[in-house]
């Protein structure tokens, strides 16, 4: 071969040479890109088994979708604002609040009383679309007994509380909580007196230690 053919195809060679040293770049990129992505996805479905009740073993609950902002992007955010404490239960609530915790500490002494619990905390489900249909959900008041399970959640219906979506929300509370064997049960502003209350939960008390219950 000449030196002036040499010289002629020499560009053309490194020019392809150069095309297909960047197109296995780039085939080694996407497969990285795709592999990283199954693994991704593999994770997604992977649950660990924790023991729930006797002798069942449920799946612990799934995360919570991804959000917009991650940990640091949200502390970000929170040092740049202002926080104030407020009161769990308004004024209304927080006299039922310690009526029921009276009642229950004369007649039934293991049981306890919680306020404003996340039917997330004390509800399972393997449907994770049902979980999350719930998880944020609260009730105002639950009656725990002396394991700390879950027994009656307790509402209280203010002045205006069925406004809006109100009552839709309390149907899904109150038809999760009688799937899983808990008890859901009004107090009524204005129409509850503190006799009829007692009277109440000592009639709920007395059927949780009904003989089959």
């Amino acid at each position: 071969m000449s030196l002036e053919t040499f010289m002629q195809i020499a560009p053309i060679a490194a020019f392809v040479a150069f095309g297909a040293w960047l197109g296995m770049g780039l085939q080694r990129f996407v497969w990285r890109m795709r592999r990283g992505d199954r693994k991704k996805r593999r994770s997604s479905y992977e649950h660990t088994w924790s023991d729930y009740g006797e002798g069942h073993a449920w799946p612990t609950q799934p995360a919570e979708p991804t959000r917009t902002q991650d940990a640091t992007e949200q502390l970000r955010i929170v040092m740049k604002s202002e926080f104030s404490a407020r009161p769990l239960l308004n004024q209304s609530e927080a006299r039922v609040f310690e009526e029921l915790c009276q009642i229950v500490s004369r007649c039934k002494p293991g049981w306890r009383v919680m306020a404003q619990v996340s039917l997330g905390e004390i509800l399972r489900s393997k449907d994770t679309q049902a979980f999350w249909c719930i998880n944020s959900k609260r009730v105002d008041m639950l009656l725990v007994d002396e394991a700390c399970r879950p027994r009656h959640a307790i509402e209280y219906q203010g002045d205006g509380h069925h406004q809006g979506s109100a009552a839709a929300r309390d149907a899904v509370k109150k038809e999760a909580l009688r799937r899983a064997g808990i008890g859901y049960h009004e107090v009524v502003a204005g129409k509850t007196t503190p006799a009829e209350l007692r009277l109440f939960i000592e009639s709920l008390v007395a059927r949780a230690d009904a003989p089959g219950r």
